[in-house]
């Protein structure tokens, strides 16, 4: 099954024609797909990272045991998913802007966050003692995990856009499987190669460094695998909703621009 709206075969010049024509469009539903992306990330990133889960999968022949990982990765692959879709549907230009947006509301996040936790108690409230340890908790990340977070997401992200609009040239628009699939696998281990040193290296052995490394990679691109019949669908309805398959034959791929 190939994504919807793209011929099975298509001369490189209407590519590239299509490629110019529709730059400088308005989409219906570009700025929903931004708006789900940048929660989907900022919530990925504020509820849940601090906590470590385990699930006992002992019930289960051969491959039984318990299973421990970060509760913040649950959610987070699906910011991929919106990455894939964007980069597919309009172009890495426009999904470009799109983690720009997401860059810079981690950092408006991070010092809010900062700022509300060292401000002065009022000594009228007394719940404020112990509303104050609870965002110490949550929020109080130090600043290597604050670093690490913000740096794996913003060149995890464009390494998946990249791959995304460059595999989409290579396949002429055929086997958006592999596309979705190909991307992730890069920008979702650049993501992890990078958050977890960042954070705890030196805090973590280094084999458990390694190990989380691995086990958050191979889930993200599960989530993905998984995710494909939904991504299909996504973006087979977007294509004929916008009347936009894009090709980025023309594009400046530097990640230093908000431009189309």
């Amino acid at each position: 099954m190939e994504s919807s709206g793209t011929p099975p075969v298509r001369a490189q010049h209407d590519i590239d024609r299509g490629a110019q024509h529709n730059r400088h469009r308005h989409y219906r539903y570009y700025d929903y797909l931004m708006a789900g992306f940048v929660t989907v990330l900022l919530c990925s990133n504020l509820i849940g990272p601090a906590k470590v889960s385990e699930v006992d999968f002992s019930w289960l022949p051969l491959i039984g045991g318990v299973l421990v990982f970060g509760a913040g990765n649950i959610f987070f692959p699906i910011s991929y998913i919106f990455g894939d879709v964007l980069t597919e549907v309009y172009g890495y230009a426009r999904a470009r802007k799109v983690i720009w947006a997401g860059f810079f509301a981690i950092i408006f996040a991070s010092i809010m966050s900062t700022i509300i936790i060292h401000l002065p108690m009022s000594g009228a409230e007394p719940f404020n003692v112990a509303l104050q340890s609870s965002l110490e908790t949550v929020f109080g990340n130090t600043w290597r995990i604050v670093v690490a977070s913000i740096l794996a997401f913003w060149v995890g992200d464009f390494v998946n856009a990249y791959v995304m609009a460059k595999m989409k040239l290579l396949t002429r628009g055929k086997h958006l499987w592999s596309r979705t699939i190909g991307s992730t696998l890069c920008g979702q281990f650049v993501d992890s190669i990078i958050f977890y040193p960042i954070a705890f290296y030196g805090i973590w052995e280094n084999s458990t460094l390694g190990y989380v490394i691995l086990f958050n990679g191979l889930f993200k691109i599960t989530v993905e695998v998984i995710m494909t019949p939904v991504t299909y669908a996504v973006v087979g309805w977007l294509k004929k909703r916008e009347g936009e398959d894009f090709y980025d034959t023309d594009t400046n791929f530097t990640p230093f621009s908000v431009s189309d």
